[in-house]
């Protein structure tokens, strides 16, 4: 069954936008290390190359391969970076969305990741976004961002 995983940032951290994009490198690596291609959506371009120059600043010995849409070799990299109105290259397993929407190609993968934000407004779009994956049959999972080493 297709799993949908809901991680929810913690409201005491100082920088929680800055915990979850943490977070989005760390898991994009531990779903490489599982042989796994992951698309991953932010909310905007300018969110899109903040991602892509944090995965160039992790050390030579996690270095995961990425690419932004448009960039890198044809198919892509194993993990791959766009923003609301691109698609992935090509078949990927896993979607981690950062985007207000659910994304429209979100059924074509076995697994996606989603956050819950801290902003109430953005905690109500993180709800919908809920409905719109467990209406899609999708197992359901949430945790708090500090488990996100549970994949």
């Amino acid at each position: 069954m297709a799993l949908a995983t809901f991680y929810i940032l913690d409201e005491k951290h100082d920088k929680p936008q800055q915990q979850m994009l943490e977070t989005v490198c760390s898991l994009a690596s531990q779903f490489c290390q599982q042989g796994m291609k992951v698309f991953i959506t932010a909310d905007s371009k300018a969110q899109a190359e903040t991602i892509d120059e944090q995965l160039w600043q992790r050390s030579p010995d996690h270095f995961v391969p990425h690419n932004l849409i448009g960039e890198g070799p044809r198919g892509g990299t194993q993990v791959e970076i766009g923003w609301p109105g691109v698609r992935p290259a090509g078949h990927r397993n896993v979607l981690i969305n950062l985007a207000e929407e659910a994304a429209i190609f979100a059924p074509s993968f076995a697994q996606v990741v989603d956050f819950v934000p801290c902003d109430e407004t953005l905690k109500q779009q993180a709800r919908e976004r809920y409905k719109i994956y467990r209406m899609a049959g999708r197992e359901m999972r949430t945790l708090a961002i500090e488990e996100s080493s549970v994949i």
